[in-house]
């Protein structure tokens, strides 16, 4: 599988094709079996005008049967051949496509969460989706038509070279018009509308996935009106794009037309002399004129193909604008990557407890101009619990980033044991540290497949001791279908808190030592947030925690309350001895009176 360099390296189709990786041999066959298709079709045409021209002369029977068995081969062979085509040729375009989704998700798995802020789900799902599966296009309806087409033309050209040379100049420029002038030309009408179309898709897709998720708030306010409007403003745009490829598509064909009509004629007007003249035998004078319209019907896909290249660059532009985004971590700084597990195999081994240290961390965003978080220590060892808190934007969510891995840090050291995570890459942290963050993702599958996500082996009696550990086990019990319950999409069917719950038995199922809290109550109402963070402090009791939350009433139980401000340590220690911003944190939390106003911050996270 080729990997996606993380930076430009070349134009976007030729670093399309090495992505998709199509198989040459596979593809030398659609080809030949295209060409073999269209070769037919001449042939077919040729030897019908040749019998047909030849049997007014009615000849004795015998000398038609070679003519009569070459209509029928050539017929038969031109479907055979047409359904082998499409059938290699969509077997090689599937195999690639399979190639380039796994190449754009791989990359796209380097890239999230902190590389992909600058995009909307909905335009990410358009370029995951709809321009990849555009991107497929570059087989089956660029490269196969092009190659085949011009070769096929190419057959007639000789077989009128070969009839009356002077025809063959009129048919050779009906190949370089309509194999060449024509599709560049409707390419360049085309090409405009079609990569911008693809641009306008993923607006599309951006506003409609936004205008579904937000339905409750726009019927709320009373915003509907103004998002199906927006909505229908830009189908109008993708309308109107639709609308100029079709026209340059138009008049691409009537170009060719045009030209083939002139072929005819001219064929007809040669031909005539020759058979005068004796150069031509009059019973090829029927084949001779019909060749142009055998080279229009192989030449009539080109048209398209330039349209489908122009789409495809479209497609190719907007994937790579995000695959070349920058690492959030250095690809020469994650390591060899961990072996994937069988769907069968045992439990993993848990990873011994272990001491994590930061020391002088400095970290900031892909493109971002200023550090996000600056100089931080932490200092983490077995069965220690520390509080990151602070005001929205103050770096709590960036510190989590970086404990995970999933932002690298400009300065400073991360180890485990004393061992630096980048040198020893991502699967020491992987093996180590497990997370809840503040809405975890539940798939449309069962409550059974969610848990098992984090431990695929996971055997019964740790499914269980999970439930019970996070007070789902008595929920679950009295489901009609238990375990096999399915959540629904993004977890629909269940309650926020369940959901949180159900995230929470996930991190347990993992059995990392060192476990990163990202504010597990967020999105949930101030009882039920207690509530799930108890209940994630109690399970994860023993093991190293890093508690981040806007909530104080749980931090009172960890060991050292570090606050941030604008990215960096404002105060550190116990939370008993703690004052400044916690105290008032703690006391507004209370309700009760507060001494001075709260000190603010504001740099946000990046």
């Amino acid at each position: 599988m080729s990997a996606v360099p993380s930076a430009p390296t070349g134009r976007p189709l030729p670093r399309l094709w090495r992505l998709a990786e199509p198989s040459r041999a596979r593809l030398a066959l659609a080809a030949l079996l295209a060409f073999l298709a269209l070769a037919s079709a001449v042939g077919l045409l040729v030897v019908s005008a040749w019998l047909i021209s030849r049997a007014s002369e009615q000849p004795p029977i015998l000398y038609l049967q070679v003519a009569i068995v070459g209509v029928r081969a050539f017929g038969i062979s031109r479907g055979v051949f047409r359904y082998a085509e499409r059938l290699v040729g969509h077997d090689t375009a599937f195999r690639s496509l399979t190639n380039l989704r796994v190449g754009v998700y791989d990359r796209l798995e380097r890239l999230a969460p902190a590389g992909l802020g600058a995009y909307r789900r909905g335009d990410l799902l358009a370029r995951l989706v709809g321009d990849v599966d555009r991107a497929a296009d570059l087989i089956v309806r660029v490269a196969l038509p092009a190659v085949s087409g011009l070769a096929a033309g190419g057959l007639a050209v000789l077989i009128g070279w070969a009839l009356l040379p002077a025809a063959g100049v009129a048919l050779l420029s009906l190949l370089v018009v309509g194999g060449a002038v024509v599709p560049w030309l409707t390419g360049q009408l085309g090409a405009r509308a079609q990569r911008g179309r693809a641009a306008v898709e993923g607006q599309l897709s951006a506003h409609l996935v936004a205008g579904l998720s937000a339905a409750p708030d726009l019927l709320a306010y009373g915003a509907v009106d103004s998002a199906v409007d927006r909505i229908a403003r830009t189908d109008a745009a993708l309308t109107g794009i639709d609308r100029r490829s079709a026209t340059a598509a138009g008049l691409g064909m009537g170009l060719g037309a045009l030209w083939t009509g002139l072929s005819i004629a001219a064929c007809l007007g040669l031909g005539v002399v020759a058979v005068r003249a004796g150069d031509l035998p009059g019973v090829w004078l029927a084949a001779l004129v019909l060749l142009p319209m055998a080279m229009a019907d192989v030449l009539s896909g080109l048209p398209a193909a330039a349209l489908a290249k122009a789409r495809v660059q479209g497609a190719a532009e907007r994937l790579f604008a995000v695959l070349d985004a920058p690492d959030p971590v250095p690809a020469a700084l994650l390591g060899a990557p961990a072996a994937p597990a069988a769907a069968d195999a045992p439990p993993p081994a848990p990873a011994a407890p272990a001491h994590l240290r930061l020391a002088g961390i400095a970290a900031r965003y892909p493109a971002a101009a200023a550090d996000a978080l600056t100089g931080l220590d932490l200092d983490l060892p077995v069965g220690r619990s520390v509080a990151l808190v602070g005001p929205s934007g103050a770096g709590k969510s960036t510190a989590a980033a970086v404990l995970l891995r999933l932002l690298d840090h400009r300065a400073g050291r991360y180890t485990i044991d004393g061992t630096d995570v980048r040198t020893a890459g991502e699967p020491l942290v992987r093996h180590h540290v497990a997370a809840m963050g503040q809405q975890a993702h539940l798939f449309d599958t069962t409550i059974e497949e969610n848990l098992r996500l984090a431990n695929r082996g996971a055997s019964d009696e740790q499914l269980r001791a999970a439930l019970e550990a996070t007070a789902l086990a008595d929920w679950v019990d009295a489901l009609p279908q238990g375990l096999a319950t399915r959540v629904g999409a993004h977890g629909s069917a269940v309650s926020g808190g369940q959901a949180q719950r159900i995230a929470l038995a996930r991190v347990l199922l993992a059995d990392r030592p060192i476990v990163v809290l990202d504010e597990p109550g967020e999105h949930l109402d101030a009882a039920m947030a207690d509530q799930v963070t108890a209940a994630a402090m109690a399970a994860t009791s023993g093991r190293s925690v890093v508690l981040i939350t806007h909530r104080m009433a749980h931090t009172g139980a960890c060991a050292e309350v570090i606050v941030l401000t604008g990215g960096r340590v404002a105060e550190r220690g116990a939370p008993e001895v703690l004052g400044g911003w916690y105290a008032e944190a703690v006391a507004r939390e209370r309700g009760e009176p507060i001494d001075r106003p709260t000190a603010t911050a504001g740099a946000a996270d990046g």
